[in-house]
């Protein structure tokens, strides 16, 4: 909260805050600042201060005022060069696309030490094992570090985990031989790996919506036209689908199977069946994003399954279950496609650190990550259970059954002002906009079970919301 006991007057305070949410995308460019009236009451300043500290941002080229309409924030890239030509802005971070930035920095840069609701992730107490450990001194105290450290690996990644991956994936019925897995630096590398060989910048791509922020963002940096595909309980809009196909003859689709992010559906067998049915038909390949199968039944349908890995491209990783940091994910794909795929890889990353993967091959061979992600199960259950009764008591409701790691939750208001709200109060929201191809008002958010179990979260959400 702004404090008079500060050595920053009360307007450098709240410029300066403004100015550092600005930088970091979490007030994307033409979201409209609170009125005067509005942020003087909600800070508990004068309306002198708010105009004094719009002032200074208007100075430093981050807001332009509109006659008779108020403040908003300009765009980012035209802020920063304006302001390099003047000598007012001296160092400001790059952006990264508006649609996943809000995500991306709270995942780096933690608002407070409260839990965050709107994060991705788990807290890392509920990954902490001592497995993990152990894996690494298994190598580390013999000649396999001097053999994967000192020289580049293969380039398909360690032998030793894609035989491991290839039997994880026998589990869920994805045929995949260890020769038509290519190992990643993390899943968001596969998907843009995949992107990279198989289109071009102007080729249009289907992609869920409400989807994951992270990848409306990426496609659009490469240039690519998105076509949104709402998304459904039993699966994506088939009607919505086949009109894109005979309207744009897309060459790819992008799809969660399985607690599809935000909204926890799965997908059916018959709208599978009908999906691949599409694919055939106007020759498109689809992507398979099953970053969540680690905490889902082995018998949840996938499209790989279904189809063999035909069209099809599996995409996954161990960053939410095991080791953010490990940076591990993979990708097993078609024959067809394989030396493409391959390639590109080499030419963005080389090889991918062996010694990590060779771990988390023993981790998967032994059983640990099969037992450690049945605890997280057995944990979030627990969560989850816990997050709904507060959500409902506070006057939430869920758009979608609660399942998986993540809420839908419909909070009556506006969640974009509501996520500002809540920064001054140290929580970070994910509104239901960033969800969206294109930013619109939305009353939804999407909430993390592991960190929204907290009870003084939902009273200060609660107070603030009205």
């Amino acid at each position: 909260m702004l404090t008079r006991t500060s050595t920053q007057s009360l307007t450098e305070q709240l410029a300066a805050r403004f100015a550092e949410r600005i930088r970091n995308r979490l007030l994307p460019p033409g979201t409209r600042l609170p009125s005067v009236r509005e942020c003087a009451r909600q800070q508990g300043v004068s309306p002198h201060t708010v105009v004094a500290a719009y002032d200074q941002l208007l100075a430093q080229g981050l807001v332009e005022a509109r006659r008779q309409r108020g403040f908003y924030v300009r765009d980012s890239a035209a802020a920063v060069q304006e302001g390099r030509a003047q000598g007012a802005v001296k160092s400001v971070a790059m952006p990264l696309p508006v649609d996943a930035s809000s995500l991306i920095r709270g995942m780096f840069h933690r608002q407070s030490d409260k839990p965050q609701p709107g994060m991705g992730v788990f807290p890392p107490d509920w990954m902490e094992s001592t497995f993990l450990p152990t894996s690494l001194r298994r190598l580390t105290g013999t000649r396999a570090l001097q053999e994967l450290s000192l020289q580049y690996g293969e380039p398909a990644g360690d032998a030793a985990l894609r035989r491991s991956l290839s039997q994880k994936l026998v589990s869920i019925n994805v045929p995949a031989g260890p020769e038509q897995i290519i190992t990643t630096i993390g899943a968001t590398h596969a998907l843009d790996i995949v992107s990279r060989t198989l289109l071009r910048a102007g080729d249009p791509v289907m992609v869920e919506e409400p989807g994951w922020a992270i990848e409306f963002a990426r496609l659009e940096s490469l240039g690519m036209r998105v076509l949104p595909v709402p998304r459904r309980a039993d699966g994506p809009d088939l009607d919505v689908m086949a009109q894109y196909c005979e309207a744009h003859a897309p060459k790819l689709f992008v799809s969660v199977s399985v607690f599809h992010n935000p909204t926890g559906y799965c997908l059916t067998p018959g709208s599978a069946h009908r999906v691949l049915q599409l694919a055939n038909q106007h020759d498109f390949h689809i992507v398979e994003d099953d970053t969540y199968s680690h905490l889902a039944p082995e018998h949840a349908t996938r499209l790989c399954a279904l189809d063999g890995l035909q069209r099809t491209i599996y995409v996954s990783g161990f960053a939410k279950i095991l080791a953010p940091n490990w940076r591990i994910g993979f990708l097993a794909a078609p024959p067809a496609v394989f030396g493409r795929l391959l390639e590109t890889k080499l030419l963005a990353t080389l090889t991918t650190p062996a010694l990590f993967e060779r771990a988390l091959a023993w981790c998967i061979d032994q059983g640990q990550l099969r037992r450690h992600a049945d605890r997280i199960r057995i944990r979030l259950d627990g969560a989850r259970a816990r997050t709904v009764k507060l959500a409902l008591s506070h006057g939430c409701t869920f758009v979608s059954e609660p399942a998986g790691l993540f809420g839908w939750v419909d909070t009556g208001v506006d969640t974009d002002a509501l996520t500002q709200r809540m920064l001054d109060e140290g929580y970070l929201l994910a509104p239901g906009s960033l969800f969206h191809a294109r930013r619109r008002p939305s009353t939804l958010m999407r909430i993390n079970f592991a960190t929204a179990q907290d009870a003084e979260f939902w009273k200060v959400f609660g107070r603030v919301r009205g």
